[in-house]
């Protein structure tokens, strides 16, 4: 990194010349981490900086480092920061915290009122959800916005979702409500005191959900030993 200063801030039309690189980190970090997510395109980067809506992580020598955008649902009753990611370079420096502080930031100043909420399936973003003061919550607390879930379609575990009718998938649900929420201090130490019972949940998770699918893939492969679909290729199983 060269010791280059990062600076983070609301994103402005210049810089649209980052978002296919954006979009491209996108789609290899998930496919890295063996974990779907709803693909975007630099078109919908570019609309999202036009609307005011991202913040951006660069050098002071106009390198790419991190971004994270805004999404509404249910006409502003809830608002989602998504899309997070950081260039390979700048990871584990803490400045994805920095980004999702900055990103919680603006959506409080933009909707004060809503319900600010993600999806992840990393105990790392979970830690820096519950530092911000959001907490674990089941999926029916979330918005119920048709188009919200279409968004889950282009995602790998999207069946998985379907199979559940919507109401439990790979993803960890987390929400901060402005009008009813624990304090920063009192998530950033729940999570802390169950930081291991949630890896175990997590992969707990994973091979619940999953089972199904395997036998299927198994019954599907004459009954073999190395099943075939990209479930499988995806979680190493």
């Amino acid at each position: 990194m060269d010791n280059q200063n990062i600076i983070i801030r609301v994103a402005n039309a210049t810089d649209k010349v980052y978002s296919k690189t954006i979009t491209d980190e996108m789609g290899a970090s998930a496919a890295a981490r063996g974990t779907g997510i709803a693909k975007r395109s630099p078109e919908y980067i570019e609309q999202k900086i036009d609307e005011g809506k991202a913040v951006i992580a660069v050098t002071d020598h106009n390198e790419w480092v991190g971004f994270c955008y805004i999404e509404t649902w249910s006409h502003g009753e809830y608002v989602a920061n998504s899309g997070l990611i950081v260039a390979p370079a700048f990871r584990k420096s803490g400045v994805a915290k920095s980004i999702k502080q900055k990103i919680f930031n603006l959506s409080r100043e933009k909707y004060p009122d809503s319900k600010i909420f993600g999806l992840t399936t990393g105990l790392a973003v979970m830690k820096i959800n519950s530092d911000l003061g959001y907490e674990p919550v089941t999926y029916s607390e979330l918005s119920q916005d048709e188009a919200f879930w279409a968004g889950c379609k282009s995602c790998v575990n999207y069946e998985i979702l379907m199979s559940k009718d919507r109401k439990n998938c790979m993803c960890t649900a987390m929400l901060y409500d402005p009008k009813d929420h624990y304090e920063p201090e009192e998530t950033k130490e729940f999570f802390k005191r169950n930081v291991k019972g949630l890896e175990r949940l997590l992969k707990f998770k994973q091979w619940k959900l999953l089972k199904p699918f395997m036998k299927k893939d198994k019954e599907g492969n004459g009954g073999g030993s190395k099943p075939k679909s990209l479930l499988h290729h995806l979680f190493h199983l």
